[in-house]
């Protein structure tokens, strides 16, 4: 839905508040988390900076801080979508400490340029390529990836999910924990675990209000 850019949002924010910051101190060198930043490579044009300052200073952040900390590239096809992400590894030999990764969306890019049966098997590769230079990100520098991607619907689907991720199985295999995000009652909104290595499925709510994202 249009509201998961506000999740992602979100998390820009929160990694400038320690207090949010869930973390194994066994797993954090030391200085790891001294001015953390993030990378959000946009390929909607969803990001907004005012949305960052609004849900920043409900938190007593200086939203200036949390812009200065967030690197946003804004990708038009998935050459640029590629090329950026490539370009985060220069940016932590930099000297920048890079925590958090954001691609918002992962396949728009994609299915726009490979259209018809015929691209698919190239269009696999391609994002096959892209997903595991996001894992060998998350996995060398020891930083979060999230990733947002569409849902489409299944006709032949009788029984069990009705929709489906766009990407297949290799999207599905590359990510360590899937969320599916809903519309609720109301102003409700729920984000539905369903792929994990060791939790359980599970739901929470959550709601989307001028000061940010809250259970």
């Amino acid at each position: 839905g249009p509201y998961v850019f506000q999740v992602m949002h979100q998390a820009c924010v929160n990694l400038q508040c320690e207090g949010k910051i869930l973390m194994d101190d066994e797993a954090l060198n030391e200085g790891e988390l001294t001015e953390p930043k993030a990378v959000y490579i946009d390929t909607e044009g969803t990001f907004r900076p005012e949305r960052i300052v609004q849900m920043a200073e409900a938190l007593d952040i200086d939203g200036q801080k949390v812009l200065d900390n967030t690197f946003v590239a804004r990708a038009y096809n998935s050459d640029m979508q590629m090329l950026f992400a490539e370009k985060i590894e220069e940016l932590i030999k930099s000297g920048n400490n890079i925590k958090l990764v954001i691609v918002d969306s992962l396949t728009s890019t994609f299915r726009n340029e490979y259209t018809g049966r015929g691209k698919l098997a190239e269009r696999q590769q391609k994002l096959g390529r892209h997903m595991a230079l996001l894992n060998k990100l998350a996995d060398l520098h020891n930083c979060i990836v999230l990733i947002t991607n569409q849902v489409a619907a299944r006709p032949d689907a009788f029984f069990g999910a009705a929709e489906q991720a766009i990407g297949g199985h290799i999207v599905g295999h590359a990510a360590t924990f899937r969320f599916f995000l809903r519309k609720g009652k109301g102003d409700k909104r729920v984000a539905k675990l369903y792929d994990s290595p060791y939790l359980p499925d599970s739901e929470a709510i959550f709601r989307i209000t001028e000061k940010g994202i809250h259970d």
